[in-house]
């Protein structure tokens, strides 16, 4: 049994996140638990207001989320019929990230499954939104679909790699996992700053990755490019790639894949998922 949180607050990008969870998951016996979380307001100071009357929370605030999660579950039942799928919603008030946290630990959660939205992708997503909290402060899986993705079963998966830091063998079952479950091909991009050989560091870890997917289909590929960003689009758009993966040991090199691209250059942004796993 997976565990799988979506926060949701109701937008088609979040919609869009619980369709394409559902649809890639469709062979997995799987509880979804979608949440809302009610910001905490604050006063004209701009100090939090921390303290909300518990009736009156419980009264106004979490009875109207809880009644459009009981819609929302509604407009889940209309989707394709999957009796491996069960579905459990809270409404919750508070800060977004803390509670996220909690949900993780309390629920066991495996992934957590995140709308992005606009034109930018997740280049409207700063780091210290939301989006950008969960991705670098919840220890825990983090699917990123954009508003604009259409669900295809990941046949070619992409995954931009330094080759400078060793993986955990916990982070990389996800990827295994995901594409044992979709027959999935692995595509390593390496982009080169100079005109260097790999490192010995760099050789050993793309070795162990060679070995650890031998039974998946794969393949190595290096751009030389000065800007990253720049390659993983140049990469995404010559292999025609249904998803992205990267570890997040390396946050440096996933921040300027996901947060330092030129937006009017930067289509994967909007097209197709991340999978971001933790160790």
């Amino acid at each position: 049994m997976k565990n799988i949180l979506i926060p949701t607050d109701f937008s088609n990008n979040a919609w869009n996140a619980i369709k394409y969870g559902t649809a890639l998951y469709h062979k997995t016996r799987c509880t979804f638990h979608i949440i809302h979380i009610n910001p905490i307001s604050y006063n004209s100071g701009g100090e939090a207001a921390m303290y909300v009357d518990p009736e009156l929370l419980e009264e106004t605030i979490l009875k109207e989320s809880q009644e459009k999660l009981e819609h929302l579950l509604k407009d889940i039942e209309r989707l394709p019929l999957n009796t491996k799928h069960t579905f459990q919603t809270s409404a919750l008030y508070g800060f977004f990230t803390d509670h996220i946290k909690q949900e993780v630990k309390d629920k066991n959660i495996d992934l957590i499954i995140m709308g992005t939205k606009g034109a930018s992708g997740l280049k409207a997503v700063s780091l210290g939104s939301n989006t950008g909290n969960v991705l670098t402060k919840v220890r825990c899986a983090v699917l990123a679909v954009p508003e604009d993705a259409e669900y295809n079963a990941p046949r070619e998966i992409g995954f931009p790699t330094d080759f400078q830091l060793s993986y955990d063998i916990k982070v990389l079952d996800h990827i295994k996992e995901l594409t044992i479950m979709h027959n999935s091909a692995l595509r390593f991009l390496y982009v080169a700053q100079k005109e260097e050989d790999l490192s010995e560091i760099q050789m050993n870890n793309k070795t162990f990755l060679k070995n650890y997917f031998r039974e998946t289909e794969h393949s190595f590929y290096t751009l030389s490019d000065k800007k990253l960003d720049d390659a993983v689009q140049a990469f995404v758009e010559s292999r025609d790639l249904d998803m992205l993966v990267m570890v997040a040991k390396n946050l440096n090199f996933l921040e300027r894949i996901l947060f330092k691209p030129a937006v009017e250059k930067i289509s994967y942004h909007t097209k197709i998922p991340f999978l971001i796993v933790h160790e």
